[in-house]
């Protein structure tokens, strides 16, 4: 009797499997080179835009408390340079995902072929750029989420409360006129 298993599989290395399932590049924020995927570079641009919201909320009130618009314009200047930064770069990175140059970011300007970088997959394995980014991790899973999920929150609370502000400003005119039929008009001296 044989003590090998015949249905165990072959023990010899395959380069293109283990090379593909094993080899990542390691996420870089502040570089132009690497790639990353769309929930990463959702991921990233949301934290930024979080952190660069807090930035200005703290700047407001360093303005609001010293009194000179000047620092809140410099404040402003400096908080959200870092913040296009990070933007551009995250940019380049997807776009050498989806095995484009890095100056194809400059596409990004023109409205709607954002919705390119969000929807259009990575490249499979290796490109000219690099080995493909890592799997997403649930902190990236949840910003990415955030980042979709923000603005869908904030269009059903709009569809909840503009409506409602609307008839509380035609109640408080009516009340108002109503207030104005009611008092006598004043008599000339």
């Amino acid at each position: 009797m044989s003590a090998v298993n015949p249905y165990t599989p072959p023990r010899a290395a395959v380069s293109d499997v283990e090379s593909a399932a094993t080899h990542f590049s390691e996420p870089k924020v502040w570089s132009a080179s690497g790639r990353i995927g769309r929930a990463r570079y959702l991921a990233y641009l949301m934290v930024g835009y979080l952190v660069l919201i807090a930035a200005f909320i703290l700047l407001g009130a360093m303005a609001g408390v010293s009194g000179s618009p000047t620092l809140a314009g410099v404040g402003v200047f400096l908080a959200f340079t870092p913040y296009l930064v990070l933007s551009v770069l995250c940019g380049i990175q997807r776009a050498h995902d989806m095995d484009w140059s890095g100056w194809s970011v400059f596409l990004l300007l023109i409205p709607f072929v954002a919705f390119v970088w969000l929807l259009k997959s990575g490249t499979p394995g290796e490109n000219r750029y690099g080995a493909p980014p890592p799997p997403n991790g649930t902190g990236v899973v949840v910003a990415a989420w955030l980042t979709l999920g923000i603005p869908v929150i904030i269009g059903i609370l709009a569809a909840i409360s503009l409506p409602a502000y609307q008839k509380y400003v035609m109640r408080a005119k009516a009340a108002q006129m109503q207030q104005q039929q009611s008092q006598p008009a004043p008599q000339p001296q």
